[in-house]
């Protein structure tokens, strides 16, 4: 929030802020379930409807978006896991170096699908602004269309 006045006037500008994604609460253990695996997603921004596709790394308990690490260097971050009725759930919160963006990832995974939700949110003094999306994926590879076979 800023004030600025002078005399009488006064204006105050204040920008809202935005929630990251709610991760449920629960007894969550450092992440290495999923290490070794990787996730080929297609998911949606919520809002627009523009069509997303990543792929997911999972190594030595942390996480990483292939297009996330190509947007912004985001690096690797330590995932944690749970396990409750055979479904593997788990949730990273990635931040970039460089600039103010902050993906919080929450998904499930049973039996090699995974079904995911996250926001990406960029904060910055003077706005803010976030993308909701939704995902599903396993660990297959899409089928490349420049392969005829």
């Amino acid at each position: 929030m800023a004030t600025v006045g002078t005399g009488a006037a006064t204006m105050t500008v204040m920008k809202p802020e935005i929630a990251d994604l709610a991760v449920p609460e629960g007894d969550w253990s450092t992440g290495e379930i999923l290490d070794g695996q990787s996730y080929f997603i297609e998911g949606v921004d919520l809002d627009s409807g523009t069509v997303l596709l990543d792929e997911l790394v999972f190594r030595d308990g942390t996480f990483q978006s292939v297009n996330c690490q190509t947007y912004c260097d985001f690096g690797w971050s330590n995932y944690r896991t749970k396990v409750l009725d055979d479904v593997i759930h788990f949730t990273a919160t990635t931040q970039c170096p460089d600039a103010p963006h902050t993906v919080v990832w929450y998904g499930t995974v049973t039996e090699g699908q995974m079904q995911l939700a996250g926001t990406w949110t960029t904060r910055r003094w003077y706005w803010n602004h976030q993308i909701r999306f939704s995902a599903e994926g396993s660990t297959t590879p899409p089928l490349d269309p420049n392969v005829t076979g």
